[in-house]
């Protein structure tokens, strides 16, 4: 089994890269409803999801450094739904609930998952 590599995974740094680019770069300069609205949302599993295992990593909550699994990635995407667009415009005058938002969280996650299942799939035996 690979080793995932939280901070050094190149998933997670193309995905702070992108979040970065599109936040200080594109979005000042461009009149896009999917890069103000929609791009740095498909990117909270990619970005986030390594620095929360590495936490839980080190505090002993996750057992090993396998890449994450669709359970770990599902129970975030669940609980990150709900603290973004259900609790957080509740609480905060800042957030805005968008349906879409947790759209997009799930396309982020599922091209998380297959990107950083994609090795465990090659070598998966083929069913006949």
């Amino acid at each position: 089994m690979n080793r995932f590599r939280y901070w050094g995974d190149g998933l997670f740094i193309g995905a702070v890269v992108a979040y970065a680019a599109n936040r200080w770069i594109l979005k000042p300069r461009l009149a896009s409803v999917f890069l103000h609205g929609y791009f740095n949302d498909l990117l909270l599993i990619p970005a986030a999801l390594p620095v929360v295992l590495w936490m839980q990593r080190r505090l002993g909550i996750r057992s090993n450094d396998c890449p994450p699994t669709g359970q770990e990635i599902l129970l975030h995407w669940i609980v990150w739904s709900i603290i973004c667009e259900g609790i957080g415009p509740r609480i905060s005058h800042h957030g805005t609930a968008d349906p879409w938002d947790v759209v997009a969280y799930s396309v982020g996650a599922s091209l998380a998952f297959f990107w950083w299942n994609r090795k465990r799939a090659a070598s998966a035996p083929i069913a006949r």
